[in-house]
This record gives structure tokens, C-alpha cells and sequence, in this order.
């Protein structure tokens, strides 16, 4: 597995909020969700997008921006223009005031907005959890992160486009996928860029002892690893390949792996039918009470308690 594709584990993108938006100026959405993670994709027309910080951004056909929450964030047609509709944590949509929106401006299926024949017309896809993006991700990237269409070349945009207004059995699980491979390819294209300053993590998997080292712990986390283990799979000593994967990934082998475990765990946590030691035993824990311990001692909560908040959502 490698990190990219390591970034979205487990369930995924469950039910995730997907929505086309056809708007004719003047226009102005603050977007105030608290969600870890959402996409805006350009199918027509311009966008400016407010983050919570920094400079306004422009959006044009074609180009999709990955906004980092959970802070609030704007988006409009101009950078200028008052907000004067708010979406909510639940994904409903009101005035200000907290008039309700929804009905009034329901345009179709999983479209919306103030003009069927609107110039501007964007998909937003939204991660409506913490479990279902990886904290290795989010803690790595910026609040706003732009893709051009000019600068990389996927039809996804446009499947996604199309995607979105069908009505059929399963649809909203292929719009989960089609979000995952989006959010998956944007990446994929914006760190491979000259001037992008991707985590060490990223940059250490070109490296082939260290990718090695790293893609075999992902791949088996419910082994009883060892550094000792892991330097026979590579072919390194055991200080040497301590050495160099400390250096190039930011931190040791082993810490890699707990963080690795941990990740997965959470993930794992939120299916139906997981228990505490049936997850404990696949990502490599002695027992149900070792990671209960671990999880609580790196994460604040117990995995009763994680599991409990992600219901919630």
C-alpha cells in the first residue's frame, strides 16, 4: 500500500456529502460544517474561495481545491460579496438569521442553488468525519491546497459531474469511490509538483529501502514487528536501517508502525461489527486492553468512546 493510497483506510468516505451548486451572482456561501476535509470541483464558470486564513483564491473550469477544516471558509462569486448563506454541521443550509433554505433553493437531484441557469456550476464533495481521513493526511496538508486543470490531466472532474445527478441503486457509494479517487489523484498530482513541499513521509517512499520498509509494515500491521525483523525483509542491518528511515520519514520504524496501527484502529472501529479485540488482533495488539491503553493514552478516548462519537456524527 503505498501512502497515498494508505491515506483513505479502512471505510472510507461512508454517505459522504455530495452536492452540484448552480449559482448566478451575486452569490456567497460560508461554509461554517466543521467537517475535517471537503472538495470543491469546477465544472463551469468562476469561484472565489475565503479560507479561514490566508489570501482569497480563484477558482476557474475545471480546477479543484481541497480545503482542510474544520475552520469556516467562504466561498463566492466574488471576494467581496457578504455571505448570505450558511451551511451548517449537519450539511442544512439557512439564511443568516437561520431561515431555512433548502426547499427554496432545490434544483434536482443532489443539486442545488439560486438559478437553474446559473453561470457557475461546482460539485462539493465533503468528509463528513475525522475517521474517515487519515490524521497523517490532515496534519500534513495546507487549509487550501488549488489543483489546476491546466496543470495535470484526469477526467474525474467531469465523472464526477456526471455522476452526481443520477438517481440510481448504489449511487451513493460509487459517488463515495469517485470522491476517494478524486481527493486520491489532486494529491497525487500536487505533490508531485517541482515546488511542493510534501511530508517527509511522502518523499520517503521514492526511497528503496525505506518505500520497502514502509509499504511492508502497511501492508502486514498485525505482525509482531521488530526492527531486527523488518532490516532481514530489506536487506539492511538493523542500525542502518533504523538510521535511515529515522532520517527520511521524521521518526523511527516502530513509532511509524504504532502510528500506523493506531490510524487503522480508528478506522476500523467504526464498522458494525468490530469489537475492541477483533480489531486489536488485525492491526497487530496482543489484546483488546493493549490497544484500549494505547488508544486512550495517544488519542484521549477510549475506542467505546471513539466509536460512540462517530455514531453520533
Amino acid at each position: 500500500m503505498d501512502p497515498l493510497a494508505g491515506l483513505i483506510s479502512g471505510p472510507r468516505a461512508a454517505g459522504a456529502f455530495v452536492l452540484r451548486s448552480i449559482m448566478e451572482p451575486p452569490w456567497s456561501l460560508q461554509i461554517d460544517d466543521h467537517a475535517p476535509l471537503s472538495l470543491v470541483a469546477m465544472g463551469r464558470g468562476e469561484a472565489w474561495i475565503l479560507p479561514h486564513t490566508g489570501e482569497p483564491v480563484q477558482l476557474t473550469e475545471g480546477d479543484v481545491a481541497i480545503v482542510r477544516g474544520p475552520g469556516r471558509y467562504v466561498v463566492a462569486d466574488h471576494p467581496d460579496t457578504p455571505p448570505h448563506v450558511i451551511i451548517n454541521p449537519d450539511q442544512s443550509c439557512t439564511t443568516l438569521r437561520g431561515e431555512p433554505l433548502a426547499e427554496a433553493m432545490d434544483l434536482g437531484v443532489r443539486t442545488w442553488g439560486n438559478s437553474a441557469d446559473g453561470r457557475t456550476v461546482m460539485l462539493t464533495g465533503t468528509y463528513q468525519t475525522p475517521g474517515e481521513i487519515s490524521m497523517r493526511l490532515l496534519t500534513a496538508l495546507p487549509e487550501l491546497v488549488v489543483q489546476r486543470r491546466a496543470d495535470w490531466d484526469s477526467r474525474l472532474v467531469t465523472l464526477m459531474h456526471d455522476e452526481v445527478v443520477r438517481d440510481e441503486p448504489g449511487q451513493e457509494a460509487v459517488l463515495d469511490r469517485l470522491l476517494d479517487l478524486l481527493l486520491i489523484a489532486v494529491l497525487r498530482a500536487w505533490f508531485a509538483r517541482p515546488a511542493a513541499e510534501a511530508p517527509s513521509w511522502v518523499r520517503a517512499q521514492s526511497d528503496p529501502v525505506v518505500g520497502k520498509a514502509m509499504r511492508i509494515l502497511q501492508n502486514n500491521p498485525s505482525r509482531q514487528w521488530t526492527v531486527e525483523s523488518l532490516a532481514a525483509e530489506t536487506g539492511l542491518s538493523r542500525a542502518a536501517l533504523a538510521r535511515r528511515f529515522t532520517d527520511l520519514v521524521g521518526e523511527p520504524p516502530m513509532t511509524f508502525l504504532a502510528g500506523w496501527r493506531l490510524s487503522l484502529a480508528a478506522d476500523l472501529l467504526r464498522e458494525p461489527d468490530a469489537t475492541v479485540a477483533s480489531v486489536a488482533q488485525r492491526v497487530g495488539y496482543g489484546s483488546g486492553f493493549a490497544l484500549s491503553a494505547a488508544f486512550k493514552r495517544v488519542r484521549g478516548v477510549s475506542p467505546k468512546e471513539h466509536r460512540e462519537m462517530a455514531g453520533s456524527r
